[in-house]
């Protein structure tokens, strides 16, 4: 089928492809995403899986036949995390998709799309190529006669034990550890990974349900995690863990039931990274709190900061060889992983340094060393026109007299001593995204306030 632009407009994004499953991500769509993801690859084989979504198995099944039409095996491994799937296609070398919208709500579905050992694709590294495709409805083969077939693999247990392998938590002390999986995809891979280990879990929300009716799965909204801390206060619990819907995002609350930022696990996981790795690359995306570079520094890696969004940090990974990156977002790399993110191995980092602490020490205390400044969390404003505003502001902040740097990378970063803001719009919508970070509560709001006011007066 041939389609018009406005509508693959709506669902070809930067990263992935994702919509509505009634209007956009429909079985005949995928169908000729499947037939133009096989000429992308042009491989004899690829690997597929989804999560617990009520559409996706049927979308798998109508991508299948699509790959299958241009002469292409298909590989079902079945339910799955992202991450997982990120494994398949480095154990099996070959590339694959993922049906998943990760933590949208349950209308939408979507594909993430990999070459062979997790190799992003984005817009400019075969979406552009699909998108093209799918605009002039060729999707040549140049043997009709031969068709693909489907191939059923579970990798569920290879996978964990991999995991597992890498951040070794057979011998740390017993911990308790309630993991919220938000009824999606953790709930089927915690259970694996989590195993003969010496860990007491008590389960949240594990039973699959893309209809997602406890909370949605989206752990970067604070509104998701009350329950998981809750259940950690009232269960005396030495953490919690709270994965996002395909379960490659990963968020902590420590043992007071606190939500921890994201960059103080970046640090954690850099020190530990660079203690088997002496001086190695690390790298952390630009909204992530001082800290981070700092720590890298200080154990002797290479701190490399890069814009926001996977697929700059994967591609800044594959340049630099980078053994670890750290997003402000809960998305966590590691080279041993293929480069790619794994939810699961950031948490087996952090019951491996806490489990390997002093008898007593609480992740608290673990992570006391590197809470040295107050972050505003990311704060979105709705504007008409984000680069005007930006524009504007980058103007009133030029001449201030504590300004050491004005930078540019990824929407405005204005840098001083004591604070630093970065302004970005969003990919999607017409929102402008603002972080803020202070030496202290004080300095943060601040400043927080007062970029605030500034949006609101040139709205």
């Amino acid at each position: 089928m041939k389609y018009e632009l406005s509508f693959i407009d709506q669902i070809i994004k930067a990263y992935d492809v994702r919509g509505l499953v009634e209007n956009y991500v429909t079985p005949d769509f995928v169908f000729d995403v499947g037939q133009a993801f096989a000429m992308l690859v042009k491989s004899e084989c690829i690997v597929v899986g989804h999560d617990m979504r009520p559409s996706s198995p049927e979308l798998v099944r109508a991508f299948s036949e699509g790959v299958n039409l241009q002469g292409t095996d298909v590989i079902n491994i079945g339910l799955s995390s992202t991450d997982q799937l990120y494994f398949a296609t480095g154990r099996l070398m070959m590339p694959g998709a993922m049906f998943t919208a990760s933590h949208n709500p349950a209308p939408y579905n979507g594909i993430k799309m990999a070459q062979a050992f997790a190799k992003p694709i984005g817009r400019d590294s075969g979406l552009n190529f699909i998108r093209d495709v799918l605009l002039s409805g060729n999707y040549a083969n140049s043997d009709k006669d031969k068709k693909g077939k489907v191939i059923s693999q579970d990798l569920l247990v290879e996978y964990a034990k991999f995991l597992n392998d890498l951040v070794d938590c057979r011998s740390i002390r017993p911990l308790k550890v309630v993991i919220d999986a938000g009824n999606g995809m953790a709930g089927h891979t915690a259970p694996k990974i989590f195993a003969n280990l010496p860990i007491e879990v008590i389960p949240m929300f594990f039973e699959l349900d893309g209809t997602f009716p406890n909370h949605e799965a989206n752990p970067i909204d604070a509104a998701n995690l009350v329950d998981l801390q809750a259940s950690v206060r009232s269960n005396q619990a030495d953490l919690g863990l709270a994965f996002d819907g395909d379960a490659d995002r990963c968020f902590l609350v420590d043992e007071k039931g606190d939500v921890v930022d994201p960059s103080l696990l970046s640090a954690l996981i850099a020190q530990r990274e660079i203690a088997k790795h002496p001086g190695a690359n690390v790298i952390y995306s630009l909204i992530s709190s001082r800290i981070v570079p700092e720590v890298i520094s200080a154990n002797g890696g290479t701190p490399l900061r890069s814009r926001v969004g996977h697929s700059f940090i994967k591609a800044m990974m594959a340049e630099s060889g980078a053994v670890f990156a750290g997003e402000h977002s809960g998305h966590f790399y590691f080279e041993e992983f293929w480069g790619a993110d794994s939810g699961a191995l950031a948490a087996l980092h952090t019951l491996a340094a806490l489990g390997s602490a002093k008898q007593g020490t609480t992740l608290s205390q673990l992570l006391a060393p590197y809470r040295k400044y107050v972050q505003s969390g990311e704060i979105n404003t709705k504007v008409p026109d984000i680069q005007a505003v930006i524009s504007k502001i980058k103007s009133h902040y030029l001449n201030h007299a504590d300004l050491l740097e004005i930078d540019e990378l990824d929407g405005l970063m204005v840098i001083t001593e004591k604070w630093w803001f970065n302004l970005r719009g969003s990919n999607t919508e017409p929102l402008l995204r603002l972080n803020v970070e202070g030496d202290t509560g004080a300095i943060m709001t601040s400043i927080r306030d007062e970029v605030l006011e500034l949006i609101a007066n040139l709205k």
